[in-house]
């Protein structure tokens, strides 16, 4: 790191960061009742929601991975990633035309509680469980990622011990989400999504003029005729990982569990005034993000072509974005590089956490039929808003613990089994009429990542080299909604109550 990047430099530049959220934060969180943490009073404007998923949708993870797997010769090469982000548009699509009006139809606080009214209540349970276990895990291992970032070129050169980095951390998130919830968090996406946005593009703007290119134009031209161009990948056949319709059809069912079946990301929708609201966001951010997602992958070509132009000796892929930024470019661009890393995974992580006490309260303290009073709500989620801090801040430094990036990296992949279950739940209940043994339901989500992950393990030997990769999410909600099948029972076995809770 230059000597302009000193660790004080960092922090300062951090302190001017958060006071800017802390700002919006006073002035969104005035007066904020439960319903206003919960889904801001279903008023929040729709274009806001829409630019603010974007942000939400990505991580620090992204940030990272996606500019420096375009040259890594391995998944997502060049610019296969974006086969899976058109299999997004066919999975948003869904969700706007499919999930969303159900939700709204329901006037749902946390979508689990379709289940409820479909399935039952073990199965309702069930379904929140499995979001809570896989949403603590990912936002957990985003945040674990900043901590790191920030102990190595901040907090720690000072002296400072992990775990008070990763408390920081913490405190940062809770200081501006605690009292407004998401209708704090509509407006602090936002700007946290521009604030990565613009870093990337100052970031392709630092390289181009390092590269002497001037223009856009030229930056398209060099892109288009560099290696690192190739969008469709079809020849391969499905060993491939690349292979077009393996990620495109993983992009779409991703889409629609990790964004349609997910509290968190659900919330912000069912914010909005109204479904037609919620819809134009929906399809608006959809639009958005593929041109988002595109930026990204022009910035990976232009890292390596960088890196080429430079003779550098290339490391881990992951590694290419922030050792460009840090030790190539002007000093500007590593404070660029630590504030968009900050927004992406801030955006994404500060969601999960209010995602967790907004699902926790609704879903297993049942604050929509408790019949407490505004004030007694308002202590009960400060207590629970409290407590999944404390866990995140206990998960976080387990991680730190095993000292084992093999061990940790295959804990985050973990976390996309559990929506496996939550897949097969919404599309049994879905596409079906029957009616379930509700009290073995958890059974058979618990079976179906185990059965599922047995088969990943295997699959290339069993199925002469076939590696399932991003469709593991297929198999899993395959297997959940076949055990849900064997438990069932015939439509006209259903209570008259029960086919107008599932009409």
């Amino acid at each position: 790191m230059t000597k302009f990047l000193s660790p004080e430099v960092v922090i300062l530049a951090l302190v001017c960061y958060f006071g800017l959220l802390l700002f919006i934060s006073m002035l969104t969180s005035r007066n904020a009742s439960s319903e206003d943490f919960f889904v801001a009073g279903r008023k929040s404007p729709w274009l806001l929601v829409a630019v603010g998923m974007i942000g939400a949708s990505l991580s620090g993870v992204t940030f990272i991975s996606i500019p420096g797997a375009v040259g890594a010769g391995k998944l997502n090469h060049s610019f296969s990633y974006m086969q899976v982000v058109f299999g997004y548009v066919l999975g948003y699509l869904v969700i706007g035309t499919v999930l969303l009006p159900l939700y709204y139809r329901l006037k749902l606080t946390t979508i689990y509680t379709y289940l409820e009214q479909r399935l039952g209540f073990y199965s309702y349970k069930t379904g929140a469980a499995f979001f809570l276990l896989s949403r603590m895990i990912g936002a957990s291992f985003r945040l674990f990622l900043v901590a790191i970032v920030l102990h190595q070129f901040a907090f720690g050169p000072l002296g400072a011990p992990f775990y008070l980095t990763v408390l920081i951390t913490l405190a940062l998130i809770y200081v501006y989400t605690f009292r407004g919830g998401i209708k704090t968090i509509v407006y602090t996406d936002v700007f946290q999504t521009v604030a990565m946005i613009t870093a990337v593009i100052l970031t392709v703007v630092v390289i181009g003029r390092e590269m002497d290119i001037r223009s856009l134009g030229g930056l398209i031209t060099t892109v288009r005729e560099s290696p690192y161009h190739q969008l469709f990948f079809m020849d391969g056949g499905w060993e491939d990982p690349n292979n077009f319709f393996k990620q495109f059809f993983s992009g779409a069912l991703i889409a629609i569990a990790m964004t349609g079946l997910d509290q968190d990301m659900m919330q912000k929708n069912l914010s909005c005034r109204n479904l037609k609201e919620a819809q134009k966001n929906m399809f608006t951010f959809t639009i958005v993000l593929v041109i988002v997602n595109l930026l990204f992958l022009t910035l990976g070509a232009l890292l390596y072509l960088y890196a080429d132009h430079v003779n550098m000796t290339m490391p881990r892929s992951d590694l290419v974005f922030p050792t460009i930024a840090f030790e190539y470019l002007p000093p500007i661009a590593g404070i660029v590089f630590i504030l968009g890393l900050i927004a992406a995974a801030y955006s994404s992580a500060d969601s999960a956490l209010t995602a967790l006490t907004t699902s926790f309260c609704v879903d297993f303290l049942n604050f929509e039929k408790s019949g407490k009073t505004e004030q007694e709500k308002r202590r009960t989620r400060i207590v629970v808003h409290n407590l999944f801090a404390l866990v995140m801040l206990g998960v976080i430094i387990w991680f730190r613990s095993m000292h084992n990036d093999a061990v940790i990296n295959g804990l985050f992949k973990a976390a996309g089994y559990t929506y496996g279950p939550l897949l097969g739940l919404f599309a049994f209940g879905l596409l079906t009429k029957r009616k379930v043994r509700d009290r073995w339901v958890l059974w058979i989500c618990l079976a179906s990542p185990v059965l599922s992950y047995l088969v990943d393990t295997f699959s290339a030997n069993l199925l002469a080299g076939f590696n399932l990769g991003f469709l593991i999410l297929a198999l899993n909600g395959l297997l959940t909604f076949l055990g849900l099948w064997l438990i069932s029972q015939p439509k006209d076995r259903y209570t008259e109550s029960e086919l107008n809770a599932k009409n």
